[in-house]
């Protein structure tokens, strides 16, 4: 958690951790001979998904922000919340699809999938359709900037997969294809 959320501090973190504990939010795991402590949701904390989408969906309505200069973008949470902006308003493929995200600093990579219906992080090993290849904080900065002044691919996104998948993808994401020139 410290190394997701850069600017808290441990003691801050520390006390609202607790106070999460104390309303039944979270469950605290510490093992003897573990420095560690572990938190998990409770069934009262995995309840509060929905609301916390709908606060996503609302952010990537009315506040995008773009990341302040020494901002971290972390995969993780733009993942999460990339299925939730697809599912609010952005135009459905005409079938089942599935994205690869692949990161770089730090390496990782996360999967969407369309089911048809909603889109959603998708664990299973399905071949993608589309594969971007970005940094986290050139996604954040695609995702925050205004549709008209999207584009894709870019120098620091780029797209792999059959034309005509990749085109649905830049559609999709709400942006304008770039022009090579």
């Amino acid at each position: 958690l410290r190394r997701l959320l850069t600017t808290v501090t441990p003691k801050w973190l520390t006390i609202r951790l607790r106070q999460l504990e104390a309303e039944g939010i979270l469950k605290r795991d510490q093992q003897p001979g573990r420095r560690e402590v572990w938190y998990e949701l409770t069934e009262k904390g995995r309840d509060l998904a929905p609301v916390l989408e709908e606060l996503v969906a609302w952010g990537l309505k009315h506040e995008r922000y773009p990341l302040e200069g020494e901002e971290a973008a972390h995969p993780e949470h733009l993942m999460a919340g990339l299925p939730v902006a697809l599912n609010e308003g952005a135009p459905k493929p005409a079938g089942a699809r599935a994205w690869r995200f692949e990161f770089r600093d730090p390496e990782s990579s996360f999967s969407l999938a369309f089911d048809g219906e909603r889109w959603s992080l998708d664990s299973t090993d399905r071949s993608p359709d589309v594969v971007v290849s970005t940094s986290p904080r050139a996604l954040a900065e695609f995702v925050t900037r205004p549709p008209a002044k999207r584009r894709l691919p870019t120098p620091e996104i780029g797209l792999s997969g059959r034309a005509n998948r990749v085109a649905e993808l830049i559609r999709t994401l709400g942006a304008t294809p770039a022009v090579r020139g």
